[in-house]
């Protein structure tokens, strides 16, 4: 009796054990507790400078595209807790010009439509699908070191800046589109 309720216990492990794995990739990996919201505050956080983040407002982006506010800001800066794993969701801060630049790309807008250059940190790096194709949603995604960015029509034909993605320096994303910007990839 013994070794059946001995079976039967580890029998009852075992398929918890394997309740909480899933496919990924290709491989097996444990799923996640959701993060809590201090932890999403955290992250945000770390996309850009103590003395920006430290009064910005802090916002999720929900499973049904609904933007959530995680915390009050009082600086005009806001910062995105991102969804680590996830490629284009990131964490990053961004100024009012920014945030308009992005409500525009977002809206599919011809053009952006802020009127001064937008300021945006993602220190902790990201990912995209492309860096040439605004709207891309596959392919092979570029993994993007810590950097800033400037929202603002850049041409690699004026600047002689490259339009390729780069470990180091600066370059242009999505060059020749409304939504060219500057990527410095540097913490400043």
């Amino acid at each position: 009796m013994k070794s059946i309720v001995s079976g039967l216990a580890l029998a009852v492990a075992v398929s918890c054990f394997v309740a909480t794995w899933t496919a990924h990739e290709g491989r097996a990996v444990a799923a996640q507790q959701p993060d809590t919201k201090e932890q999403k505050i955290r992250r945000a956080m770390s996309a850009g400078p103590v003395s920006i983040t430290k009064d910005a407002k802090i916002v999720e982006t929900d499973d049904k595209g609904k933007t959530v506010v995680l915390r009050d800001g009082s600086n005009g800066w806001t910062c995105f807790a991102g969804q680590p794993g996830i490629v284009a969701d990131n964490t990053e801060c961004d100024d009012q010009a920014a945030m308009q630049w992005n409500a525009d790309w977002d809206a599919h807008k011809p053009k952006p439509t802020n009127t001064i250059p937008g300021i945006g940190y993602m220190f902790a790096g990201g990912t995209d699908w492309s860096a040439t194709e605004p709207y891309a949603t596959s392919g092979t995604p570029i993994k993007e070191p810590p950097h800033w960015m400037l929202f603002w029509p850049f041409d690699p034909k004026e600047t002689g800046l490259s339009d390729k993605p780069k470990d180091t320096g600066t370059w242009i994303m999505w060059a020749g589109t409304p939504y060219a910007h500057l990527m410095i990839n540097q913490k400043p």
